[in-house]
């Protein structure tokens, strides 16, 4: 057992992720360069497995997705060894670039605007340097290259596909952020990110002239109506302590100006931070939505699209990572306890659901910059400060033999 990791991550992590710096940036970028949206990543993962080529690390597949699963067994994990998940995910986003960068998106369209291209590159560094240390290993290291995060639910289908059995012990992932301090870890115990569903209200009445409102039942005034009494439910049926966001964000009625449509539809957003919220939300939105159109002499009908649970990380796991950012030393504070959860969400929540862990934040801002005036994650013109993915590389592996050798403590 190692008495403390700190000055082994300084001394040895550090230095073994800065010598893997020019190709981890040139993986990086060469993802960047071509990216792939969805449930398939083929030449992601491609460039993925030529990395890693002749390394010890036994790969599994599945049917539903291009993800694959490395795992490093340690020559030294006996039996009841500790196992380990590390978590990279490869996916871009339907949008088109706008940064100039030599390297930037060759495919109109598409643009890792996420930091998955950074995730995934530093995922490989963090298991050449962890294959490396193959020998004094104590344990096994599952490395899970997930495509499918933004809203395709990869995590949930790599763990169907049996991906991730046995489950580990623990699981980590790291995501990185563009308008955050340069090199600092970021997180909470308890609610990290949000549920994320959305809905769809369709208000049906009967259309007509438009000069002759009496003679239809107007959708649109309800789908209005409805707007407005989605506020208030929020306002009025939950503390204004607990984090419950409902917001409408596309509304579509009719086809020109003399005519009252038959149909009018609203689309959004619901956000929660727990499973009872969630399921409340569902039911009030449901019945608030129907009432208010039948006060308006119309009708509506609520479809809810569930999308990714809370995300929750383990308490015990939050103070593992804060050790290890702590130790990684090179900047006056390594580490940063968000005040409060982050109203985005994350299909990482899918394997903490199963198993406990964290997601932490890296900052990835241009030393010395302005972080808080940099662009955020799902800008077209979001930048990142290359020199921060030997710290990521640090953290995934270091909170890896961190468990392997003391667990939670």
């Amino acid at each position: 057992m190692r008495a403390n990791l700190a000055p082994m991550l300084t001394q040895t992590l550090l230095e073994a992720a800065r010598s893997l710096a020019p190709e981890t940036v040139a993986l990086r970028r060469a993802i960047h360069a071509e990216p792939e949206l969805g449930l398939h990543t083929p030449l992601t993962m491609a460039k993925v497995r030529e990395a890693l080529a002749g390394l010890p690390l036994e790969w599994k597949s599945g049917p539903s997705t291009t993800g694959e699963v490395a795992t490093l067994v340690g020559a030294k994990a006996g039996e009841g060894a500790r196992r380990v998940l590390l978590r990279g995910d490869m996916d871009a986003l339907p949008m088109d670039e706008k940064t100039g960068l030599e390297f930037a998106s060759t495919i109109p369209g598409r643009m890792h605007a996420c930091g998955h291209d950074t995730h995934t590159a530093m995922l490989v560094g963090a298991a050449k340097v962890l294959c490396a240390m193959q020998g004094e290993l104590a344990g096994t290291v599952d490395f899970m290259f997930q495509p499918g995060e933004e809203g395709h639910h990869g995590a949930r289908f790599m763990l169907d596909d049996g991906l991730i059995d046995p489950l580990p012990d623990a699981a980590f992932a790291l995501h990185i952020m563009p308008n955050a301090k340069f090199g600092v870890v970021a997180g909470r115990a308890g609610p990290l990110m949000a549920a994320a569903d959305q809905f769809t209200i369709t208000v049906k009445g009967t259309g007509g002239h438009a000069s002759m409102p009496h003679d239809c039942a107007d959708p649109i005034p309800a789908a209005a109506a409805i707007v407005s009494a989605l506020q208030a439910m929020v306002t009025r049926r939950f503390k204004a302590s607990d984090a419950v966001i409902v917001t409408v964000a596309r509304m579509e009625a009719g086809t020109t100006f003399n005519v009252i449509p038959d149909e009018a539809m609203l689309q959004g957003t619901i956000r929660t931070l727990s499973h009872e919220h969630r399921e409340k939300v569902h039911e009030l939105l449901t019945q608030t939505a129907r009432a208010t159109a039948e006060a308006h002499g119309v009708a509506a009908e609520v479809a809810i699209e569930r999308g990714f649970p809370v995300t929750i990380c383990d308490e015990r796991a939050v103070r593992l990572g804060q050790k290890v950012a702590r130790g990684i030393g090179d900047i006056e504070e390594g580490w940063h306890d968000l005040p409060a959860p982050i109203m985005g969400a994350e299909d990482f929540s899918y394997v903490l659901e199963k198993v406990p862990g964290a997601m932490f934040f890296l900052g990835v801002a241009p030393e010395g910059d302005n972080w808080s005036a940099c662009c955020a994650i799902h800008s077209p013109r979001m930048h990142v400060d290359e020199t921060a993915l030997p710290r990521g590389i640090t953290m995934l592996a270091g909170c890896a033999l961190e468990f392997i050798d003391e667990g939670f403590g």
